[in-house]
């Protein structure tokens, strides 16, 4: 018998890594003779670029870049492959480098990004893949684009800052110093978010709060992210508020897509490209995977649905072992996933499952096997 592990890290607990070790542990204690295999998976959120480095043995790069408040900072991005690059935003625009007390929209840049990938094109690489989750910005993804040699000028013909307060005087893009590697370039913009640029589900208005914008900030924010629009629309011909995913991470998704070329694809289907997934799953007789909680959000873009999806189409059997169990969990059941089990076995707080994460993980890892042998043994 031959498995596959293929589970998303638990979020403060295990990391995808962690869940390997433990089910082939697991496996081989309930099995003996089996063959087993792993890989860390990340659905384009958090983890990703050094999920994807440790599946195809790749490397992290360090540089300097400006944080969204541009402050020099030591940032890192994923290399592999001859000429394969793996960025998340968030390690140079990310929330989390944001003192709560300083989180105001108007006041951050997405330039660190820019310089991210600037930084990637020096070193040669051209095969580029973009997370865009977590940002602590709302510039309209204007920091990035001037990085790379945009220029956003105001009525005077003077260049602005790339900030979110910028984005209500901008009145022409000049995009002739833009770095004309990028038209070498293959850019895939990890986005699992359909927000258009502007309006009620748009970047400002879904997003803004949860980056420190009061509502008096989203006015003048939405104000702003209109008048980047209709430049956009005057001068490239592209209206952002038609684009699924423009108003991904402030807007960066808008200006990716219009300066830079990107194209837009499910965070976790470009993570299972990246890792040639399918390959993995050529002779595998069931696949385990899993998360921290299972609920109704799981359905949308996350590991479990993505892992299930691609080994459901080989027609091979999928078994989900999570931390806990919410809201609808079961609807994963429709994307390939065969049943859900816990790691928990008895009631106890959030504290105690975290502290014991490796202990539960794996007794429910054998509970589960012990199934799956008594299931073999009934068809026998």
């Amino acid at each position: 018998m031959k498995l596959l592990f293929a589970s998303d890290s638990f979020k403060g607990s295990l990391s995808s890594e962690k869940t390997i070790e433990l089910l082939t542990k697991a496996a081989k204690e309930v099995f003996g003779d089996c063959e087993t295999s792993g890989v860390p998976v990340a659905d384009g959120g958090e983890g990703t670029v050094e999920a994807v480095v440790k599946a195809e043995k790749g490397e992290m790069v360090s540089c300097r870049v400006h944080d969204p408040l541009m402050t020099e900072i030591s940032s890192s991005y994923g290399v592999f492959g001859q000429d394969q690059a793996i960025i998340e935003m968030s390690a140079a625009s990310g929330l989390p480098l944001v003192p709560e007390a300083l989180r105001n929209p108007m006041n951050t840049t997405t330039l660190g990004t820019g310089e991210l990938i600037l930084d990637a094109l020096n070193k040669g690489y051209r095969k580029l893949s973009i997370a865009i989750g977590g940002s602590a910005t709302n510039d309209g993804g204007m920091g990035c684009a001037r990085a790379l040699g945009v220029r956003f000028l105001d009525k005077e013909g003077r260049e602005l800052k790339g900030l979110g307060r910028d984005l209500i005087n901008v009145r022409s893009i000049d995009t002739s110093d833009l770095d004309s590697r990028l038209k070498e370039c293959s850019i895939t913009v990890m986005c699992d978010v359909t927000n258009p640029l502007c309006g009620p589900d748009g970047a400002t208005r879904t997003f803004g709060a949860q980056k420190g914008a009061t509502k008096e900030i989203q006015e003048e924010l939405e104000r702003g992210m209109c008048n980047y629009r209709d430049v956009i629309r005057r001068d490239f011909g592209t209206d952002c508020d038609t684009v699924p995913g423009a108003g991904a991470a402030g807007g960066l998704g808008a200006a990716l897509f219009v300066f830079l070329g990107g194209s837009m694809k499910s965070g976790i289907e470009e993570v299972l490209d990246l890792i040639r997934f399918d390959e993995r799953l050529k002779d595998v007789d069931l696949v385990v995977t899993g998360e921290g909680r299972t609920d109704w959000q799981s359905c949308f873009g996350k590991v479990m649905q993505g892992v299930g999806k691609r080994a459901e189409a080989m027609g091979i059997p999928v078994l989900g072992l999570s931390g806990s169990l919410g809201r609808d969990a079961l609807d994963i059941c429709k994307y390939g996933i065969s049943s859900l089990m816990t790691t928990v076995n008895a009631p106890m707080t959030l504290d105690e499952a975290l502290g014991n994460a490796e202990e539960l993980y794996y007794e429910g890892a054998v509970r589960m096997f012990r199934f799956v042998k008594t299931g073999m043994e009934m068809r026998h």
